[in-house]
């Protein structure tokens, strides 16, 4: 089964609310993965804006 991430964040999420923008907006169509181990020190992170740890998409349709 394909994991659903969230439309504003990329984040994906396996509830029905959104960790980390509280968003319930929900695609399954996306592509690329990023995996996020310390937002403080990555640098892509801090490129992209993301701020909370986690699994993310890269393109989210």
């Amino acid at each position: 089964m394909k994991k659903k991430a969230c439309k504003k964040c990329k984040i994906f999420v396996d509830g029905n609310t959104c960790p980390v923008c509280k968003s319930n907006q929900f695609s399954l169509n996306w592509q690329g993965r990023l995996h996020i181990l310390d937002a403080n020190k990555s640098a892509i992170a801090g490129k992209i804006g993301i701020t909370v740890k986690g699994e993310y998409a890269i393109k989210v349709r």
